[in-house]
């Protein structure tokens, strides 16, 4: 049975009209949502936050970079490392996302667990986008709160297979965040930064051996840093048919991962808050479902 009450983010200016053929599928939120509707997850518990501005990501981002992006004044090459066509479009969902992923947050203080329809833009770095991420929403997130004094320590979770080094360079001078990312190391970025702990896998690393690393990880950190607050970035790019992935992670596979690691916050009494992360496939329809598979085990608990 699925708890009806799982606090849910998410904003209609996520999906827009967008090029089906690019590999950065904008309909996934859409789709996911209409999933999730499909299931019975969503009802009263569907939250929305507000539109955000290029002003709200200066907190953590260089002023010039983010006003530049808003207003299409970046340099072409700064666009291409992107790899997104900037639009208006674009813009109000870049800006709009980060503000979900706090709203996310602060639902998962309230209530111990909340999911984010979309999040974890963890390629963007302080006066650059990279990688599909502009602005960097995990980052916002954890120095906004711990701003605020909402929270003293969080732990940002990463395992998208892909490292989260603008994440990690963001946050390598605060003392009150701790980023962990557990990705292939043969794979983007191919200049890694350096997180508080990385775990770089080998490619084709199936799932016996990925959830060893993901249960002990996640139990050891718990432990040891007693974090007010887990951001975690359910990456389904892990997933073996993934086209941007490099490792054997089976469907069951991520159903377990998240399970792991939401059964172990939930037990050592600390908030989580999820987001989605990167996934890519040209079955969008299926993609989607993957994205799910978080929020379903989220409404397990």
């Amino acid at each position: 049975m699925y708890n009806p009450n799982l606090p849910l983010v998410y904003h209609p200016n996520y999906s827009f009209s967008f090029d089906p053929k690019h590999r950065f599928v904008v309909s996934k939120f859409a789709r996911l949502k209409s999933y999730l509707e499909q299931q019975g997850l969503i009802g009263q518990n569907l939250h929305q936050g507000p539109v955000g501005h290029y002003a709200d990501l200066e907190l953590v981002h260089c002023e010039q970079y983010v006003r530049d992006l808003y207003h299409n004044e970046l340099c072409p090459k700064a666009m291409r490392r992107i790899g997104i066509p900037w639009s208006k479009e674009l813009m109000a969902r870049t800006f709009t996302a980060p503000l979900g992923t706090y709203l996310t947050a602060s639902l998962a203080l309230k209530n111990g667990v909340a999911c984010h329809l979309a999040g974890g833009t963890h390629h963007a770095h302080y006066d650059f986008g990279s990688g599909y991420c502009m602005v960097n929403d995990l980052a916002y997130t954890a120095e906004r709160l711990i701003k605020e004094k909402r929270v003293h320590n969080v732990l940002i979770f990463d395992c998208d297979v892909h490292q989260g080094d603008g994440t990690a360079a963001m946050l390598t001078h605060n003392p009150f965040v701790f980023t962990c990312s557990i990705h292939c190391e043969k794979n983007f970025p191919f200049r890694k930064q350096q997180s508080d702990l990385d775990i770089g896998l080998d490619p084709n690393v199936s799932d016996h051996e990925y959830l060893r690393v993901v249960e002990a990880t996640i139990h050891d950190l718990l432990e040891q840093l007693n974090p007010d607050l887990v951001l975690y970035d359910a990456g389904v790019d892990v997933w073996q048919e993934d086209t941007l992935g490099k490792l054997d992670i089976s469907w069951q596979g991520l159903e377990k991962r998240d399970r792991i690691v939401l059964n172990a916050c939930n037990q050592k009494g600390v908030p989580v808050a999820t987001v989605i992360g990167g996934g890519y496939d040209k079955d969008h329809e299926r993609l989607a479902k993957r994205h799910a598979i978080v929020i379903e085990q989220a409404a397990k608990i």
